[in-house]
């Protein structure tokens, strides 16, 4: 689809898109399950996930033409609720926010975007392609944060963590672990392919069994869901020890129902004294921690979770997940010499 050059006023950065990564969110909108044009129209562009290079910025910013940019993707909503009056607009609480690409704000799906530099988050030019994955590990660094909030008020420092799903965000977020210095461990299902050679190349142990089994051998105190499958979910909350935190990134398909013993379950974390919350999308603090940590990061891991690279003419092929796939990106362009 052809769309018009954005239109720049003074107050705004132009920036040319290099890349952008696709996940289950964008499979969703393109089935028609999920997400809300502009006021107005019948089209949503694409796009959150975003790596774009500056070409031009307002006078005074502290971004310049060349720099590497990510976009942030939530608004907060026209007439800010507490949180999103105080730019913790990841937290909104009346749901008027948007979200570029996903929610009536058209997304970074574009060779040229307009971008408030409120919004644009500088990336480290040595990431060079690896900068698409500051949104998703936003995300997770959202996520840590809760973690580190809650963990500061345990008796007892946190020590181990179990990911459950070596996808992006489970393998964001081993990496955020191990870069706390905790034990990590990841259990998925796959044997083969590059899931288990990164996770190991972590200092994390990577696992294959059952939840119980996992929980079991690694002894956490922090478990990150990301897979949102139903059964997994309730595992984890049925399996920890006393005391843990379980922090649920993934997002379950609706209509599956399962048999569960809701007195029990409640029972166990009520005298356990557990810790179960939810999380998502991310606010410029996360996005600033995200590209902290991609920066910290080794260069060669990071390529690694980039398994399909295709040019835009053929974006499409993103969409199509096979396996022993972790990060599909549409290259725009190049983004030159890191």
């Amino acid at each position: 689809m052809e769309v018009d050059e954005p239109s720049r006023d003074e107050t705004e950065l132009l920036v040319e898109i290099v890349a952008l990564g696709i996940c289950g969110t964008d499979r969703e909108i393109v089935r028609g399950e999920y997400g809300w044009p502009p006021p107005g129209k019948d089209t949503l562009v694409l796009g959150h996930e975003s790596l774009g290079r500056v070409l031009e910025a307002p006078p005074g910013s502290a971004l310049r033409a060349g720099d590497l940019v990510a976009g942030i993707v939530r608004r907060p909503d026209p007439e800010p609720c507490p949180c999103c009056a105080r730019g913790e607009f990841d937290m909104c609480r009346n749901g008027r926010y948007r979200e570029r690409g996903i929610k009536e704000l058209d997304g970074y799906g574009a060779e040229l975007v307009t971008l408030e530099p409120d919004f644009a988050v500088g990336l480290d030019p040595a990431l060079g392609l690896v900068g698409v994955l500051t949104e998703p590990a936003s995300v997770v660094a959202k996520a840590w944060e809760q973690i580190d909030r809650v963990g500061a008020q345990s008796c007892r420092a946190l020590e181990s963590v179990l990911v459950t799903g070596a996808g992006p965000i489970g393998l964001l977020a081993a990496l955020l672990a191990a870069q706390r210095g905790l034990r990590v461990h990841v259990l998925d299902r796959v044997t083969g392919g590059p899931k288990p050679r990164l996770v190991r190349a972590l200092g994390a142990r990577y696992l294959t069994g059952s939840v119980r089994e996992a929980c079991g051998s690694a002894e956490p105190d922090v478990v990150v869901e990301c897979t949102g499958v139903p059964d997994l979910v309730v595992e984890v909350m049925q399996a920890t020890a006393p005391g843990a935190v379980v922090c649920l990134l993934g997002v379950s398909p609706r209509g599956r129902t399962l048999s569960v013993d809701v007195g029990a379950l409640n029972s166990e974390l009520v005298l356990e004294n557990d810790v179960v919350f939810g999380s998502v999308n991310a606010n410029r603090r996360h996005f600033e921690a995200a590209a902290d940590a991609l920066a910290d990061a080794d260069r060669g891991w990071l390529e690694g979770l980039i398994t399909k690279r295709v040019p835009l003419d053929r974006w499409t092929e993103a969409l199509e997940s096979q396996p022993e796939d972790i990060k599909a990106v549409v290259e725009f362009e190049t983004p030159g010499p890191a």
